[in-house]
């Protein structure tokens, strides 16, 4: 058993202290995401004393990874990153509970991943999993942690528990759909919103006021600026398309490839349709749902939201990664 002595710095805090640590020690953080963002989150989490932390991560070790995750050693290539996270976790808090899982989120098994946490973080650098995290805590009244990185620029904020959800801030996802992988970021910029999602999430779970819930930060390194605001007055969107997962498929919906045959020769189901863009747009309205498919969902989006523009009230959309 670790002594109290590993905490003696962060408890003799007057926001902490013998109350805050247990509270810490009791809590159970959903971690979605082991890579950039999630590095720098889960070795303040662990830190800090976070009892139980369940972390999601679908990929292995790259050595392409290891300048903004520093978490990893060379040693690790290949290796599950959920795995290997838990390991080094560990290796320096033995009493940490760490529970891995080697496999992408999606809107069927966050609904029991959220259930179970008292927080989540959102550290996907993906926003389908965003979109899916903030529906689902929502509802389920679960604060959520949410940050974005790209290039010398980022955001991170309290979404959900009681306070608007990242839908009420953006309600539209970006333009371009660009990414780490595609456009590139800068290892300090992500490690430093990373750690702010780690205080942010300390922040909540110690119940300290004003509470981070509501506020979000925009960083800019390029120019050194940072912007702060409150969106606790945001409206939720009246109509929300939401994310599927390919095991909420139903024999009686309608799936529209949006992938052409040489981005995913096979679809994700034997009649999905491969229609042109003019030909989406035509479709008319019906009581069938009609599910769009994509590699990262924004293309899918795009089409979602013109359909339900003139008139379809039921309308979703798959992310369907590199699956073929």
């Amino acid at each position: 058993m670790c002594t109290m002595s590993r905490y003696a710095r962060q408890m003799v805090l007057s926001e902490v202290g013998p109350v805050g640590q247990k509270l810490l020690s009791d809590a159970h953080v959903l971690v979605v995401g082991a890579g950039g963002l999630g590095c720098p989150v889960l070795q303040y989490l662990a830190g800090a004393g976070i009892g139980t932390i369940t972390l999601y991560d679908p990929d292995l070790v790259e050595e392409s990874n290891l300048h903004r995750q520093p978490l990893y050693r060379m040693a690790d290539l290949g290796q599950p990153k959920a795995t290997a996270a838990r390991e080094h976790l560990r290796a320096s808090n033995p009493d940490l509970s760490v529970h891995p899982v080697i496999a992408a989120l999606d809107p069927v098994n966050a609904q029991q991943a959220v259930s179970a946490a008292d927080l989540v973080i959102d550290a996907a650098d993906s926003f389908a999993v965003s979109y899916t995290l903030s529906d689902i805590c929502l509802r389920a009244q679960v604060p959520l942690v949410s940050a974005s990185v790209l290039g010398q620029s980022g955001y991170v904020g309290g979404f959900c528990g009681g306070v608007p959800s990242l839908r009420a801030v953006f309600p539209d996802p970006a333009d371009n759909g660009a990414s780490c992988a595609t456009d590139g970021v800068f290892g300090p910029v992500v490690g430093m919103i990373g750690a702010m999602q780690a205080q942010i999430a300390l922040q909540i779970l110690l119940r300290l006021a004003p509470s981070p819930l509501g506020q979000l930060i925009n960083v800019d390194m390029a120019t050194g600026n940072f912007g702060h605001f409150s969106f606790l007055g945001a409206k939720e969107p009246k109509q929300v398309i939401p994310f599927l997962s390919l095991r909420a498929l139903t024999p009686s919906d309608r799936i529209i490839e949006l992938r052409s045959f040489d981005e995913a020769p096979v679809s994700v189901r034997d009649d999905a349709e491969r229609l042109s863009p003019s030909a989406i747009r035509a479709l008319q309205p019906s009581t069938r749902r009609l599910v769009l498919c994509c590699r990262s969902g924004l293309r899918a989006w795009r089409s979602a939201v013109e359909l339900a523009a003139a008139g379809h009230q039921n309308v979703g959309i798959i992310a369907a990664g590199d699956q073929v």
